[in-house]
């Protein structure tokens, strides 16, 4: 961002609020766009990300008391017309405000003007490093079955970067400071003009960071950075998927100059369990029974998640692989809501028979009415009837 920003861009319009907004106002006001345009909820859309970018930027600026104050003074000064700015943009008769920017001597640096947002701290006008964000950390966790049904928080031990111990994060040896770097002027980046377009890219002398270290650190070799181990305490979600995801904002690599920082991402892998699976929101069990709880119907307890059971009415006749939905035993919803357990009954036939148990179904057999259960499926294949 530069001091012509403040000039030109309105944040207050960005952020749809009016200039005189309460601060509660611009936050409420902020807080509802960021939701609505942030890249996880719009993937592959520019408009939106670049719509993203600008509150985020209005933001920045009039969500702090601080700079609201600076924007608002320079608006007044300069933002009523009567400036223009190099090669064309808002006419007038007025001084070319990029000279005053930039002015070489004589009179004073209206960058200064602008140093409390530019140059936090002074010395070094609009040469200042600008803040960078920290970068996003990835992770893994495994969870058992119940963990991720209900929930957990978790110690996740990180390494990454860090500030260097020995320069604390100047990347110059101790007794030195680096310098602005002379090419970008602390900026970090500078314009490459191809025909009638400017690109933005790194510095090639300092690398993006703004700085050039002359001296360097033995330790870091002048990068300003290091390793270093830390434990992030982490609230898995209750109803987490194997696989899912999880964003926690902010928890990544710590950002430099000031910058925010990253944000760290948590895959989660959950373990099978022995007795439950999961379709979508739904806990499956399979529940063996009888012959004659098939066919005669019985009462059947049924185990669910947590060590708990359930009572499910087994009506006469049930086939092999049907399923009976118990409502509101499943996975825990963002919403508040339950999903269900569902129970498949698997129909036990006894790999051996006592004399007795074989009797008696010998007098079942015969007492049985005689029709052939596959009749219907010979008819279907074309196989004639027996004589």
């Amino acid at each position: 961002m530069t001091p012509q920003d403040w000039v030109t861009k309105d944040f207050y319009k960005a952020l749809g609020v009016k200039k005189d907004a309460s601060a509660a106002d611009i936050k409420k006001a902020y807080r509802k766009l960021a939701r609505d345009l942030h890249p996880d909820k719009n993937p592959d859309d520019k408009k939106a990300e670049d719509r993203f970018k600008e509150v985020s930027e209005a933001y920045s600026v009039v969500g702090d008391e601080e700079k609201r104050k600076e924007y608002d003074e320079a608006r007044s000064m300069f933002g009523s017309g009567g400036f223009r700015f190099p090669g064309g943009g808002r006419g007038g008769g007025g001084p070319d405000l990029g000279d005053l920017f930039n002015r070489g001597g004589g009179g004073a640096d209206l960058g200064d003007l602008f140093g409390g947002l530019f140059n936090r701290g002074g010395g070094g006008g609009m040469g200042a490093p600008r803040p960078r964000r920290g970068a996003d950390v990835e992770s893994e966790v495994s969870l058992s079955f119940d963990d991720a049904l209900h929930g957990v928080t978790i110690p996740l031990r990180l390494t990454g970067d860090a500030p260097c111990p020995v320069c604390h994060g100047t990347g110059a040896k101790s007794g030195t400071v680096p310098r602005i770097c002379p090419t970008c002027e602390g900026s970090g980046h500078f314009a490459v003009n191809q025909g009638g377009f400017s690109f933005s890219e790194p510095c090639p002398e300092c690398r993006g960071r703004g700085l050039v270290v002359d001296d360097p650190c033995t330790t870091c070799h002048g990068s300003g950075r290091g390793t270093s181990t830390r434990t992030v305490q982490t609230r898995i979600p209750s109803g987490v998927k194997d696989g899912q995801r999880i964003r926690l904002a902010g928890k990544g690599a710590p950002g430099e100059n000031g910058g925010p920082a990253g944000d760290l991402y948590v895959i989660v892998h959950v373990l099978a369990h022995a007795a439950f699976g999961r379709t979508g929101d739904n806990i499956t069990v399979t529940v063996p029974i009888t012959f004659a709880e098939a066919a005669l119907g019985s009462p059947v307890k049924v185990p669910v998640p947590g060590g708990a059971t359930v009572t499910v009415k087994i009506p006469p006749g049930t086939a092999n692989g049907r399923t009976f939905r118990v409502r509101g035993k499943g996975v825990r919803r963002r919403d508040g809501t339950n999903g269900d357990l569902l129970a498949t009954v698997d129909v036990v036939v006894p790999q051996e028979l006592s004399e007795e148990a074989r009797t008696a179904l010998t007098a079942f057999q015969d007492a049985a009415d005689g029709a052939d259960p596959r009749a219907a499926l010979m008819k279907a294949a074309g196989v004639a009837a027996a004589s």
